[in-house]
């Protein structure tokens, strides 16, 4: 592992443990050559996934991408960030479940939506925003009626 202050690529490993989820191993790091220390995170990736993008574009499926557009929508939100991390390694598992190489920018959405729904409502509204590409407010009056258990008639489900 290259040093990311000094480049040097004769690294040591001083401690190895599992992260809380389990889902990856920690590595704190030592260089001998200007004594910086730091950590590494190591995963398990059961296939190489490539996302397909509205347009037809193949890019490789990026978790740091993914957690950082979470992040964005979850932005002063009080939310534990162990909570994200594991919101986010359910997202990946499933994606690497699927089966597939491939993966629809839709599917990697609804789930990404799926799961704001049920960790922060205000988080799942900002992304919705942005996903689904709100233009004017009844956009936003919509989603939010779905929220509250609106049916369409404006009535809730619990007549």
């Amino acid at each position: 592992m290259r040093c990311p202050f000094c480049s040097n690529e004769e690294t040591q490993v001083k401690d190895s443990r599992p992260t809380e989820d389990g889902t990856a191993i920690r590595r704190r790091r030592y260089c001998p050559d200007c004594s910086g220390r730091f950590t590494t995170f190591e995963r398990v990736q059961l296939r190489e996934l490539m996302v397909v993008k509205k347009s037809g574009r193949r890019v490789p499926f990026d978790r740091d991408k993914l957690m950082r557009s979470i992040q964005v929508a979850l932005r002063k939100r009080p939310v534990d960030p162990e909570r994200v991390e594991r919101m986010v390694s359910g997202i990946v598992r499933r994606l690497e479940s699927l089966g597939e190489s491939e993966i629809k920018s839709e599917t990697v959405g609804k789930l990404v939506m799926e799961a704001l729904k049920m960790l922060d409502d205000v988080a799942y509204v900002r992304f919705a925003s942005v996903y689904k590409n709100f233009r004017e407010a009844k956009d936003f009056e919509e989603l939010l009626g779905e929220l509250s258990g609106e049916d369409d008639n404006g009535e809730t489900g619990d007549n």
